[in-house]
């Protein structure tokens, strides 16, 4: 797959890259081998693979979802200089339009 300047810059532009101009033929040429591996890849059949999330056939064991810690929400809101609705007041901090 060739690539052009224009699409070169764009790449950069969204990898947010600084990509000097001397130096397009060469990241060209390496891309597009990059990308003619991905092509070879595609044309290889996995038609009777059977999609899975992990390589090896393993299971995440799981616990209980049950509450560890008890509710500490009142204590703590006793040490806040300022409180409303049962929620922390703090200052403003950024400037600017609502």
């Amino acid at each position: 797959m060739a690539l052009s300047d224009q699409e070169l810059k764009e790449i950069a532009y969204l990898a947010r890259i600084n990509i000097k101009e001397d130096s397009f033929s060469s990241l060209k040429k390496e891309l597009e081998q990059i990308l003619e591996l991905f092509e070879e890849l595609n044309e290889a059949d996995t038609s009777e693979v059977a999609a899975m999330s992990h390589p090896l056939d393993l299971s995440q064991p799981t616990r209980k979802d049950e509450v560890t810690e008890e509710n500490q929400r009142e204590e703590l809101l006793k040490n806040a200089p300022s409180v409303q609705s049962g929620l922390f007041l703090v200052p403003k901090v950024i400037e600017g339009e609502v």
